[in-house]
């Protein structure tokens, strides 16, 4: 929602000032902007300010890349948001160490704006897994622990503890 906007605008180092209201009973962001309708939609607004910013690179460099990144962004809205039992969690966790087995970040190698949302999304859902679970999803663990330290990516948000050598004794 608008919490997790001025997180990234925080870290895409933009000046505060945009307002943010929500729509809906599903509570869509909306930036309301001072001339028009304003826009709608996490997706669509976080792609925004990272235009602002001048950081286009983290929406992607190749039209793979992009295609990527727009493909998790979607995942992170209809499946992540939508996620409302402990079985839907369930398949997105699983979903996710399958497609990270092979990858440091969502897209391959580069950092985009995928990690950032899907962290902030996912971070409600790390925080409450058992040490177990964790070690279940440990690509899934690997990779959060590996965003929650990114500069300026976790901000006020509580840090999710990993027992580390667990994390990379199976990395290749």
């Amino acid at each position: 929602g608008p919490e997790e906007l001025v997180l990234l605008e925080k870290l895409l180092g933009l000046p505060k000032g945009n307002k943010y209201g929500v729509q809906g009973e599903r509570k869509v962001p909306v930036l309301q902007t001072n001339n028009g309708p304003g826009l709608t939609g996490l997706i669509t607004i976080a792609a925004h300010l990272v235009k602002q910013a001048k950081k286009d690179q983290l929406l992607g460099s190749t039209a793979e890349e992009k295609a990527v990144v727009q493909q998790w962004l979607e995942y992170r809205v209809t499946q992540v948001d939508g996620c409302s039992s402990k079985e839907d969690t369930r398949i997105i966790l699983k979903n996710l160490n399958i497609h990270l087995e092979d990858k440091v970040y969502l897209a391959g190698n580069i950092f985009t704006l995928a990690d950032v949302l899907m962290y902030y999304g996912l971070h409600h859902v790390m925080v409450d897994l058992t040490v177990q679970e964790k070690e279940k999803y440990l690509n899934v663990s690997r990779w959060f622990n590996h965003i929650q330290h990114y500069p300026g990516v976790r901000q006020h948000l509580s840090n999710v503890i990993f027992i580390k050598n667990r994390l990379y004794t199976n990395a290749h």
